[in-house]
């Protein structure tokens, strides 16, 4: 018996679309990971992007569990002496760009390296319900549905 590898020819990618109103932060980006590295496939290979592309609307009406809205912040440096700064994740939730919170969730599931960026550019996060990708016919994930933990009312 030999172990199969798959070959780009091989690989088949779809086009999944995932409503995140309602749904826990953690746990629909450890499912995104999951779909964009394609763990999901029998067909799998670790060293090739053999996920689906995944679309995420509604993306600023996640929720955040226990008090990780105030307490979990991030940090960037500007490049300065003492040029640290930080931005809760209920204050970027609440900004101008709320889909980062997902993207940067997810970024941080996916390997590092020039395999984890190819993949990356397979997630497409709106903060609104309109998106541009109906005519690639994306097939509706009902993540609420999977787990009951999956959504806070």
């Amino acid at each position: 018996m030999k172990t199969f590898s798959a070959k780009p020819s091989d690989i088949e990618k779809g086009w999944l679309l995932i409503d995140a109103d309602g749904l826990v932060l953690g746990r629909l980006a450890s499912l995104i990971a999951m779909r964009l590295r394609g763990k999901h496939k029998p067909s799998y290979t670790p060293h090739m992007d053999c996920g689906d592309h995944v679309v995420v609307v509604n993306a600023e009406k996640v929720q955040l569990t226990g008090n990780k809205a105030k307490a979990d912040i991030f940090y960037w440096h500007t490049g300065y002496p003492g040029g640290i700064k930080g931005r809760s994740k209920g204050a970027i939730l609440s900004g101008k760009h709320p889909e980062r919170v997902i993207e940067k969730a997810v970024e941080r599931m996916v390997p590092r390296g020039p395999l984890g960026r190819q993949v990356m550019k397979n997630l497409r996060v709106y903060a609104g319900a309109e998106h541009p990708h109906s005519a690639q016919n994306p097939v509706a994930l009902d993540v609420a549905g999977m787990n009951r933990k999956n959504v806070r009312a």
